[in-house]
């Protein structure tokens, strides 16, 4: 009996490790053949080629300012806040929660993102998230054959869905999952796309030490189709005053940012009214650079929070990002509903105005 108990006390350990080398194995590979190996910083064969890239770019304000060192999440994170980084973080989700967040991007650009978590089992919880791209209304038209700025205006539309499904396997060990659909369209041009990630956060005891790994964005490749690529043009040895034919080009397809997210949380109680939190975090991406992030926040009695983190890559002048983002938060409880309410500003490079996060989180 002895025995069957001291190797059911390694399982969990185990099962994590098996399951970081079913994770890290395509990244790995992707890694090898699209950049030759190593850091992209190296060789840079596949910087700039990734298609989708607003899957790239943080929806939150708490995870923001913690400078996307989330992947391993962090006790008193809510489960949507967590999953954006790692999908296993949704196993934090206690009860029925619902988030709205808005970033205002660069270039008066505006991004919200909503989302809803509901937990199915005392184990196991779904979510539901939409993120949505606002690009404004007074986007004006030019080609390459009137290339003069009119009064014709078009659309643009990036949204992204995703469905969440993540359960605790063990006290220490969550794992979890998100089907993704990918919508862009620009004028009368569209492509779609679906996308999955996966991950696991694995807690060492009560040391207050948390670790988690994901692979993001994995998924078939976004082309580009409709009418848009449609072009009056002369083919073969036609007479001059023959009709043109109209010639629908076919886009090339491009892959999506597939990214590796290793990272970890150590938290400490200073007294018994606060406590501070330390993160790091890689992050492998498949096509663009190499990402170390570093990250401390600071809890005052559950209630303010004060968030600060740092981003390092390869070459700083290959991104409008300065790094640095920071951010603070209060939560609020009303009886049985608890309101988190986050603030996060990220200084950039380039643009007159920073990016600025605002999050609302209401939970049941």
């Amino acid at each position: 009996m002895y025995g069957i108990m001291e190797k059911a006390k390694y399982v969990p350990i185990g099962l994590m490790l098996f399951c970081l080398v079913v994770l890290t194995a395509p990244a790995a590979i992707a890694q090898d053949v699209g950049s030759g190996g190593g850091s992209l910083g190296e060789s840079g064969e596949r910087t700039g080629t990734a298609g989708a890239t607003e899957l790239l770019v943080p929806l939150t304000a708490r995870s923001t300012a913690l400078g996307s060192a989330t992947a391993s999440g962090l006790t008193g994170m809510g489960g949507l806040e967590a999953l954006f980084a790692n999908p296993a973080g949704l196993a934090l989700n206690t009860g029925t929660e619902a988030m709205f967040s808005r970033l205002e991007y660069v270039a008066n650009i505006g991004v919200n993102y909503v989302g809803i978590a509901q937990t199915i089992s005392p184990s196991s919880s779904i979510a539901l998230t939409i993120a949505s791209w606002d690009f404004g209304n007074d986007l004006f038209k030019q080609t390459e054959v009137v290339p003069e700025i009119s009064n014709v205006t078009f659309d643009v539309s990036y949204v992204t869905a995703g469905l969440t499904y993540a359960k605790q396997l063990t006290d220490r060990i969550s794992a979890g999952t998100t089907i993704k659909i990918i919508s862009e369209s620009i004028d009368d041009v569209s492509a779609s796309t679906f996308a999955f990630d996966a991950g696991m956060t694995y807690v060492v005891g009560e040391s207050g030490l948390r670790m988690g790994v994901a692979l993001k964005n994995v998924g078939t490749e976004l082309q580009y189709s409709g009418n848009g690529l449609i072009r009056q043009a002369r083919v073969g040895d036609q007479e001059p005053t023959a009709n043109n034919n109209a010639l629908a080009f076919e886009a090339e397809g491009v892959q999506l940012p597939t990214l590796l997210n290793f990272g970890a949380a150590y938290s400490r109680n200073l007294g018994a009214a606060s406590v501070v939190t330390f993160l790091g975090n890689f992050r492998s991406n498949s096509s663009d650079q190499d990402q170390y992030s570093l990250a401390v926040e600071y809890g005052f009695q559950d209630l303010f929070y004060l968030r600060g983190g740092y981003q390092m890559t390869e070459d700083r002048d290959k991104t409008m990002y300065t790094g640095a983002s920071y951010g603070a938060g209060l939560a609020l409880d009303f009886g049985d509903t608890h309101v988190k309410i986050d603030y996060a500003i990220v200084p950039v490079d380039f643009f007159s105005d920073n990016l600025q996060y605002f999050t609302v989180t209401v939970g049941l």
